[in-house]
């Protein structure tokens, strides 16, 4: 089952893909993607019901972020072997935990707006787990127990602000439009093993990282065990599992304003950015 949100953003409703990959209306049955929509029974619900019984949505429809009303988005950082190399950094021993804040959330194909006095802009294409029921002390056996779904997620990044200015990384982590999420929240069942997905990212038609989540250092489920041990994972919460090589902070080619970015993760979609200076935003 494929979820997905469409409309302006704050307005936002509930849809479903049908077998043909359109969007079809989900708000009469539940208003939103949101924590109550990714309790077990409702899932199971919505399950039941034929997408083709629902009304078609307009195809120009804006698509939103693929949850709402998320208290946290947790990030996994240097999470491939090959990404901690690039960035000379040793393999860690523990997962890196960060985070970004909320007010970053924003559609897999809205426009990436540069901050002001962005320098350094980047890319991260990442899986994305979506917690589905209250998780504290996982054991890694019962991980997919809290999962609702995955999705994919752009760890959008201003790599001057996260290493060049001191402090820990949510500065550079977390300006309006670095949080892409979507286009569509895919429920467990369509994913038959998540730690076998082939991750893309391409930027201005140049393909910048090709990986698969079978070379995390660590897995869903040792991540899902070992962040409940830290905080209370919450209905909606997005965990970022980390991202391969070919960031441009490796290839010391950053963002610029006309980028345009296409990131995948394979069964989950594809999004499309493209990047604006903030003085173009808010004209």
């Amino acid at each position: 089952m494929k979820l997905v949100r469409y409309g302006q953003p704050g307005r936002e409703k509930a849809g479903i893909l049908d077998r043909d990959a359109r969007v079809r209306d989900l708000s009469g049955v539940h208003p939103d993607i949101s924590a109550e929509t990714l309790a077990r029974d409702v899932l199971d619900e919505l399950r039941s019901i034929d997408p083709e019984t629902l009304p078609l949505v307009d195809a120009t429809e804006r698509i939103g972020p693929c949850v709402s009303d998320v208290s946290k988005v947790v990030c996994i950082g240097l999470n491939y072997r090959d990404h901690a190399n690039e960035t000379g950094k040793p393999i860690p021993s523990e997962p890196v935990l960060f985070m970004k804040a909320t007010t970053s959330i924003s559609g897999p194909y809205d426009d990436v707006v540069l901050p002001k006095d962005a320098e350094k802009g980047d890319w991260e294409v990442e899986l994305g787990l979506v917690i589905g029921e209250k998780a504290q002390y996982v054991a890694e056996a019962d991980w997919q127990r809290y999962v609702a779904g995955y999705c994919v997620v752009n760890d959008v990044s201003e790599r001057a602000f996260q290493v060049e200015r001191g402090g820990q990384w949510v500065k550079g982590k977390s300006s309006d439009t670095f949080c892409p999420l979507g286009p569509w929240l895919v429920t467990p069942e369509e994913i038959a093993d998540p730690q076998a997905l082939a991750l893309t990212a391409e930027v201005s038609g140049e393909i910048m990282q090709e990986g698969s989540t079978r070379d995390m250092i660590f897995n869903c489920a040792e991540i899902v065990s070992y962040v409940s041990r830290f905080m209370t994972l919450l209905p909606g919460d997005v965990i970022a599992t980390g991202t391969p090589a070919g960031v441009g902070f490796a290839r010391n080619r950053f963002l610029k304003p006309g980028d345009t970015m296409r990131l995948s993760v394979a069964g989950l979609g594809e999004q499309r950015q493209r990047v604006v200076a903030h003085e173009d935003r808010i004209r």
